[in-house]
């Protein structure tokens, strides 16, 4: 089979494909025949060596894809070969095959194209935990979302409006911004614009922010927590603006100090709080990562929410997918089909 094996870190380039042995299921596993495959900001990171959640190399790139189970281990229903489903995973979807435990392979959502499917897993379940779980939001919230127009801020941003909340977009253009306001947003704030600070801080008068989902870092969080009204709640999802080499030190300072933070003394004096998540851990819990999988899908069905699939290339493309990915030129999710 293909697949992109990361022998080395690099540049896009540096994503190339391999020919592979067939992989072959074993106890509680099942294989899935890749169809469409969903890309993600953190494989970015990991093909630059800054992402902490990988295997050692090499290995195959991915963390969702869409498909068609063809073969299952023992002790797997032999009844779900042929079922369509979309794969949750850690790493490997970068591939035209993927073997992953049964829990890890969800049922694709009715009426989804494979690339919907592809495009919802990681996207809605990061926004869906860091909205509902975490920030514990309700209708009359104001809600912020950064990178609007991005998979996780489009996500986001459908499903705070479909909350009924008031929806500010952050975004790094006013296409972007037009975009998100399409989606569900009420006003949009442009980052890439001199005074976004001040201009965020007109916006959001009188009140401030009550809820924040955060994946930019850097100048862009410093400003939404400078609005963060009080019992204000800000969930931190990602960090797009990291640009650190590991080769040059004159990169280290300004990446750490982007990092989003808050003092404990500032939180006490708001009555405010910073929270962070990851979906890794929904993996070795698979009771729970059903939970909150059918929570969201009843969520979304009722709602009529799809996912924004801004791009699809061609699964040979992968390279010029991340290099799209990196030029901030990208809207919605990134797809590869094969």
């Amino acid at each position: 089979m293909r697949a992109y094996l990361l022998r080395r870190t690099g540049p896009p380039s540096s994503l190339l494909l391999s020919e592979l042995p067939e992989p072959i299921p074993g106890p509680g596993e099942v294989r899935v025949r890749t169809e469409a495959v969903g890309v993600n900001f953190a494989e970015v990171l990991s093909r630059k060596g800054l992402y902490g959640w990988t295997p050692d190399r090499p290995y195959i790139l991915g963390m969702e894809a869409s498909g068609t189970i063809d073969a299952v281990g023992p002790g797997v229903d032999p009844g779900k070969v042929g079922a369509s489903v979309l794969v949750g995973t850690q790493y490997g979807a970068y591939a035209e095959q993927i073997v992953v435990p049964e829990p890890r392979a969800l049922p694709a959502v009715p009426g989804f194209t494979t690339e919907e499917n592809a495009a919802f897993g990681v996207n809605f379940l990061t926004a869906w935990i860091a909205l509902v779980y975490l920030a514990r939001v309700r209708a009359e919230d104001r809600v912020s979302v950064s990178a609007a127009a991005g998979g996780v801020g489009s996500a986001a941003v459908k499903l705070a409006s479909a909350f009924g909340c008031q929806v500010v977009a952050l975004a790094g253009s006013e296409e972007k911004l037009r975009m998100a306001v399409d989606l569900g947003a009420d006003v949009g704030v442009s980052y890439g614009e001199p005074n976004f600070g001040a201009r965020l801080s007109e916006a959001v008068r009188p009140g401030g922010i009550d809820v924040a989902l955060e994946t930019v870092g850097g100048e862009v969080f410093d400003a939404v927590n400078s609005v963060l009204a009080p019992f204000g709640r800000a969930v931190v999802a990602g960090y797009a603006s990291l640009d650190y080499r590991i080769w040059n030190p004159l990169t280290w300072w300004p990446a750490w100090k982007g990092v989003p933070r808050m003092p404990l003394m500032e939180m006490a004096r708001g009555s405010k709080g910073l929270m962070a998540t990851h979906l890794g851990y929904l993996l070795d819990d698979p009771e729970r990562m059903r939970q909150t999988w059918e929570t969201l899908i009843a969520f979304a069905t009722e709602h009529e929410i799809r996912p924004l699939v801004g791009h699809v290339l061609p699964f040979d493309k992968a390279a010029e997918a991340h290099a799209l990915m990196e030029s901030r030129g990208s809207v919605g999710k990134i797809v590869l089909r094969l």
